[in-house]
């Protein structure tokens, strides 16, 4: 166990002050764990104010039996400012890409919390290989030279292969992206750390060609804007008509706060069903031919998931309004919004428990008659609710093919847990409703499922 904690060396901060940072109290178990933990906790709090020559040195004196003195000896130096930032070993990579991921500036205090959340930043950008972050002395007391020492890797990727699914069948692909594209920089195209993608997909089922380019910085602007041009053709929405989507899309966005960001899409597509079965009904034979739709979407999202591959501790909130038509021309007028939550909670031995929601609805306005079938709404599949086929739950016509409803609520409740390295075994819950009228959720109609899974 611990005996006494004596704490040295301080002149600039009050020992009252450094003890409180300690997680380790007297009395408490000894943990050499611990002991570097509460250093850095040290070292972090005295470097947010600029003390980078600082050294921290612990040291463990035996007290008695099964009793340890700790001694942190505190060697403070003085407050350092930045004066200049220097950044070297990026070749492709333009330097204002780097810099505007620096949360320092010259003349700041050299807060070291935040020169280390820069390189976690430069980290996740995906074009080093490895960032570095050293301070220099510049020969001028209180004053330091921060350098940023990177080495770029390779960022753009040709991908190909096929698949297949109970529901696209059998499918290939090929995508060419780059993500540190530079659209002015021929024959390069490299450096300004724009987003570029372009994918070829080919199946039984389905023909899709999507090219896209985003600009996180927009005017040198925290304001990320991007677009897209796609044509989108579908078998798999129904075995009795075939769908075609095709337009292009602009769309803005902008961090609120550290974990909320607001977004604006404008969106015009022409959508077509055709090859529509002698056999259906006049529900379905009325949505056959093509309309216009001219739609501006917003959003507000709240983030802050550890990790968005898997996650395991955090939520995200999204409210998404849409308006079509009107003002904005077309042939389509209608509105809607969807509001999605998920909740996750870190367990015992790596296991996650995930809560999940969702509820939608869309209704026609103005001189709008009517919601296309290519707007409602619709449960089933691997997406929501796993025990139904795609597309299964929804109002149906009078050959039971399903027409979509305009309100929709699901909600899940999923536990997961490792069984190997990158495997991990699932029990959930699943259960929701589609009602044909709009903002109606009434729960006469409710469905669910549970089941077990696998995830590699």
């Amino acid at each position: 166990h611990v005996g006494k904690i004596q704490i040295t060396g301080t002149k600039e901060a009050s020992e009252n002050k450094v003890r409180q940072l300690l997680k380790m109290k007297e009395g408490g178990i000894y943990s050499p764990k611990q002991i570097r933990d509460d250093s850095k906790k040290i070292a972090d709090a005295y470097g947010s104010g600029g003390f980078v020559d600082l050294q921290v040195t612990p040291t463990g004196v035996p007290a008695g039996q099964g009793r340890i003195d700790i001694h942190y000896q505190i060697q403070e130096g003085g407050a350092s400012f930045v004066q200049r930032i220097n950044i070297v070993g990026n070749t492709r990579t333009k330097d204002k890409v780097i810099r505007r991921e620096v949360l320092i500036a010259p003349g700041d205090v050299l807060n070291s919390v935040r020169v280390e959340t820069t390189k976690k930043r430069l980290d996740n950008l995906g074009y080093f290989e490895k960032v570095e972050t050293y301070p220099e002395d510049t020969g001028v007391n209180g004053r330091k030279d921060l350098t940023i020492q990177v080495q770029e890797k390779r960022t753009g990727s040709l991908n190909f292969g096929a698949g297949f699914s109970t529901i696209d069948q059998l499918v290939g692909f090929v995508e060419m992206s780059q993500g540190n594209f530079d659209l002015f920089n021929w024959p390069n195209f490299t450096g300004a750390g724009q987003k570029f993608r372009f994918r070829i997909q080919y199946g039984n089922t389905r023909k899709d060609v999507t090219l896209s380019l985003t600009e996180p910085y927009f005017l040198d602007r925290r304001l990320s804007l991007g677009g897209e041009l796609f044509y989108r053709e579908a078998d798999y929405l129904s075995s009795i008509y075939s769908q075609r989507n095709y337009g292009f899309s602009l769309e803005t966005r902008k961090a609120v706060a550290p974990f909320t960001a607001v977004s604006l899409q404008y969106r015009i597509e022409a959508i077509e069903l055709y090859n529509v079965a002698a056999g259906a009904s006049s529900q379905i034979l009325l949505e056959q031919g093509q309309s216009t739709k001219s739609q501006i979407t917003a959003g507000i999202s709240n983030d802050n998931r550890d990790n968005p591959f898997l996650t395991r501790t955090g939520h995200r909130i999204a409210l998404t309004p849409y308006v079509a038509g009107g003002f904005l021309g077309g042939t389509e007028q209608i509105v809607g919004v969807s509001l999605e939550a998920r909740q996750y909670i870190h367990l015992w031995k790596d296991s996650i428990l995930l809560f999940s929601g969702e509820l939608a609805s869309v209704d026609n306005w103005g001189d709008g008659t009517r919601v296309r079938i290519y707007d409602k709404l619709f449960l089933g599949g691997s997406n929501d609710l796993r025990g139904f086929n795609y597309r299964d739950i929804s109002p149906r016509d009078i050959n039971g093919e399903p027409l979509g409803g305009q309100s929709l609520a699901a909600f899940t409740v999923e536990y997961t847990m490792p069984i190997i390295e990158k495997a991990r075994f699932a029990v959930f819950y699943d259960t929701g409703l589609v009602n044909a009228g709009p903002w109606d959720f009434s729960t006469d109609k409710v469905v669910s499922d549970a089941g077990i899974g696998l995830r590699l």
